[in-house]
């Protein structure tokens, strides 16, 4: 079959952010599919484009079956909420054109947010007569609302009828967390799949030795909890800065925030002014290096703000520190607190709470052996319960069940 993945925020493996549709795409290859690509040349990560000027149109061949095209995009998606709209309706449009231009394509592959590509991806499936697969990776609009980003009544009504058309007119819709299950059967899917966030246990070596990057950071043999992905009004980061100045009397312990977004510059100078001399702030890394970046950890935090919603997310980053062995820090609420706790792989604390924060890091400061425990616990739960490779058998099988 030949794929057609319609998607603004994809990443490969030698760019900063989540590679869960490039590492899928692998399998499906591996599985005799060809599947292309239609994606976007500024990241959604940084907000930065890949080349200095944005074009029409680029294409290129990673490896044999995957094909990425880099389709027209407005470049300024972290200035405000009037240009991350704008920029959503650029790719919507220049995605359409360039997914009409694929030729001989068995399936359409959509995915949300931001939730304009899934109507580019329900048009093209349509216009070319082929099945609609919908993947739901963030509750949106729910998110936007609970978060303060989206507030106009009418972008909400219409984001809402928007987001309930796709979910009835999908031949299938896949989400990443079961916590998502139940909003999108409410609001009109007929056919919901699972196919779980989780990593590949290969992509990290939890004895791999982080000294080399404990020492480009000025590290020694500091106690080093770290923070690897986007820095946005979501992932409530201010939290970790008042956790470090709780903290600053302690000379074990250091954070290290790793990853990009529109709160970083925001981020660094409330730490300046809070005079915080036991947080750094590092640039985001590709995926690939990921393994090495966290190596040099000894704990890995994935903290959201306290809302409700937020408690339906299987966050990608809790899998890949597990993966890596690494004991989970972990200031969410919901379906992944479950994971964590129930595998032992970590401390879950109360989200918006800095106190709790600053008292897990030093219980775990204090506790080699624990440290330890919990990070074989969390990478043997990913080899046997949350491994990519499974999950994305599992979608092969939902693709080629669509054909027929």
């Amino acid at each position: 079959m030949h794929i057609l993945l319609i998607h603004q925020a994809f990443a490969s493996l030698d760019e900063a952010g989540g590679t869960r549709h490039y590492e899928m795409a692998r399998f499906l290859v591996s599985r005799g599919h060809q599947v292309t690509i239609v994606a976007s040349p500024v990241s959604y990560l940084t907000g930065k484009a890949r080349q200095q000027k944005v074009q029409w149109l680029t294409g290129e061949q990673p490896e044999p079956g995957i094909t990425i095209l880099r389709a027209f995009t407005y470049p300024a998606l972290h200035r405000s909420f009037f240009h991350r709209l704008i920029s959503f309706f650029s790719f919507m449009f220049s995605s359409f054109l360039a997914g009409l231009s694929v030729k001989r394509v068995d399936l359409v592959w959509g995915t949300s947010p931001p939730i304009f590509q899934g109507v580019t991806a329900w048009m093209v499936a349509r216009l070319k007569g082929v099945r609609f697969l919908f993947e739901v990776r963030d509750l949106w609009p729910a998110f936007a609302v609970a978060a303060g980003v989206l507030r106009s009544p009418f972008l909400i009504r219409l984001s809402e009828e928007l987001e309930k058309f796709l979910y009835r007119h999908a031949d299938r819709v896949m989400v990443n967390s079961p916590g998502f299950i139940e909003h999108v059967s409410r609001r009109g899917a007929r056919w919901v799949e699972l196919v779980p966030n989780g990593a590949d246990p290969d992509m990290f070596d939890m004895h791999q030795n982080g000294v080399h990057i404990r020492q480009q950071w000025g590290l020694g043999d500091e106690f080093v909890v770290l923070y690897a992905g986007a820095h946005g009004l979501s992932n409530d980061l201010e939290v970790v800065l008042d956790s470090a100045r709780i903290l600053m009397d302690d000379p074990r312990i250091r954070f290290v925030l790793v990853g990009d977004g529109k709160e970083k510059p925001n981020l660094i100078r409330q730490a300046q002014e809070m005079g915080l001399t036991n947080i750094l702030f590092m640039p985001p890394v590709a995926k690939k290096e990921m393994g090495k970046i966290l190596s040099a950890a000894d704990a890995c935090l994935a903290i959201l703000k306290p809302l409700d919603w937020y408690k339906t997310t299987y966050p990608n980053k809790v899998f890949d520190y597990m993966a890596a062995g690494k004991p989970v820090l972990l200031a969410i609420d919901g379906v992944i607190r479950e994971v964590v706790e129930s595998h032992r792989a970590g401390i879950a604390v109360p989200p918006g709470n800095p106190q709790a924060l600053a008292e897990a890091v030093q219980r775990l400061a204090a506790d080699p052996q624990t440290v330890k425990a919990m990070g074989l616990a969390g990478k043997k739960a990913v080899q046997n319960c949350y491994n990519r490779q499974q999950f994305s058998l599992r979608l092969a099988e939902i693709i080629e069940e669509m054909r027929f």
